[in-house]
């Protein structure tokens, strides 16, 4: 084979290589609960689940996107809050509605069926303040989650000028696999919620030392094949 050949050969194995290394992964998951909320308890209502995302152990988090149906209750009772097997942490709920300025027990539509993700146009703090659609009572549609990190039981005040600080993102870059736990209480006296179901969408890329280290090896190949070429 000429020299040229070897190098176009080896040079698009390198590309398309580290491309193919560095190709996302998409996995869904969806878990069926029917379990209810205990009424204004802070211990709540706690749901773990052992994933195995990408077999690859460098695998990092990309993206996650968080599908929730509740049904019933009160949603400015709840608080809901998901959290990483290898870091990351993300207030989904926390007391939807609650302003000094309309309502200290948030609002009174009951139940969610709602994805979470940071791309969302709105997040769901105070989504009556927007477009909104119910459907069996439900809160609809995709949302920014709140990410209001506060204790639940804070004056109205507090939630209106706290600015959200735990989005989704915040597992970004870390390892998927593990046990992954999303913690829902109902924080207030009234209709009990349930969780009719949860699911999580993670996509994750190779690790970028990983995908370093190919280009590096077929970069070797490539000065390899250079010294190896016959002198003229």
């Amino acid at each position: 084979m000429k020299r040229n050949t070897i190098l176009s050969v080896t040079a698009a194995m390198a590309f398309w290589g580290t491309t193919a290394l560095a190709q996302t992964s998409e996995t869904m998951y969806n878990f069926n609960v029917n379990q209810t909320i205990p009424v204004n308890n802070p211990l709540g209502l706690t749901l773990q689940t052992n994933l195995t995302v990408n077999v690859a152990s460098a695998a990092q988090i990309q993206s996650v996107t968080v599908s929730l149906n509740v049904t019933n209750g009160f949603n400015g009772d709840l608080y809901a809050y998901l959290d990483g097997p290898n870091g990351g942490y993300a207030v989904l709920l926390n007391r939807v509605g609650v302003s000094n300025n309309a309502s200290a027990f948030g609002y009174s539509d009951s139940g969610f069926n709602v994805t979470f993700s940071d791309s969302a146009g709105t997040n769901i703090q105070y989504y009556q303040n927007f477009s909104y659609t119910l459907s069996g009572g439900q809160v609809t549609g995709e949302w920014q989650p709140e990410g209001v990190n506060i204790d639940p039981h804070s004056g109205p005040s507090l939630f209106l000028t706290t600015s959200p600080s735990t989005p989704l993102s915040s597992f970004d870059g870390s390892n998927p696999n593990g046990t992954w736990t999303l913690f829902l209480a109902d924080l207030s006296s009234g209709g009990q919620s349930t969780v009719v179901s949860w699911g999580v969408d993670i996509t994750t890329v190779p690790e970028p030392a990983t995908v370093a280290v190919l280009g590096m090896g077929m970069a070797g190949t490539l000065v390899w094949i250079r010294r190896r070429r016959p002198s003229r």
